[in-house]
Order: structure tokens, then C-alpha cells, then sequence
């Protein structure tokens, strides 16, 4: 059996999209900061188990996005967008001010 160019390529997007991170949102994030000492960055979040894989810890000041509303938040734990490496991940909601500043 010959499989087209065509159908491989829609199965292999259909595949990319359904295992894209859940923290990864259609609406741009808003420009904001982490304003916490430090703040955990992590992979994803589990609601049976919390937060999971750490990426890094986040400076007072980096430049990260969330839009209020827009992107979850799961028992204080909001996606973000780390503007420095532009990546998903998740952290504490308090950590994160300083909206529109940049």
C-alpha cells in the first residue's frame, strides 16, 4: 500500500499538534516580569502531583509574558513564556508583575 506525500504530511501535523505542551496558547503573552527573588520555572503541571520537571529558576526581573484570563493557572501555578530562551513553562502566579513595564 502507497501512502501520498500529502497524507503523511497531515499525519505528521495532526501528531505535532496533539502532543504540543499544554502551557502553549493561541493569545500572545503579555509582556511582564518575574517579581519574586526567584521563581521556579517548571516543564509542566500535573493537577494529581503539582508542578514537574524543573527548567530553571527565574531572576527578580527576567522577561516573561502571561495574559490574565487568557492563560491557565492551576492552583497558583500560571503557564508563562520565558521571553529569554522563548519557551512554555509554569510558575508561581504571585511571581508575576510588572505587566506592560517593557
Amino acid at each position: 500500500m502507497r501512502i501520498s506525500a500529502s497524507v503523511v504530511a497531515s499525519l505528521v501535523a495532526v501528531v505535532l499538534l496533539a502532543t504540543a505542551s499544554p502551557a502553549q496558547a493561541v493569545v500572545v503573552p503579555r509582556h511582564a516580569i518575574n517579581v519574586c527573588q526567584s521563581a521556579s520555572f517548571y516543564d509542566n503541571y500535573d493537577s494529581a502531583s503539582g508542578p514537574h520537571g524543573l527548567k530553571r529558576v527565574l531572576e527578580y526581573g527576567n522577561k516573561i509574558g502571561h495574559t490574565p484570563g487568557a492563560h491557565p493557572v492551576y492552583n497558583g501555578w500560571a503557564a508563562t513564556f520565558d521571553f529569554g530562551p522563548n519557551d512554555w513553562g509554569y510558575m508561581r502566579i504571585e511571581c508575576i508583575g510588572g505587566y506592560d513595564s517593557w
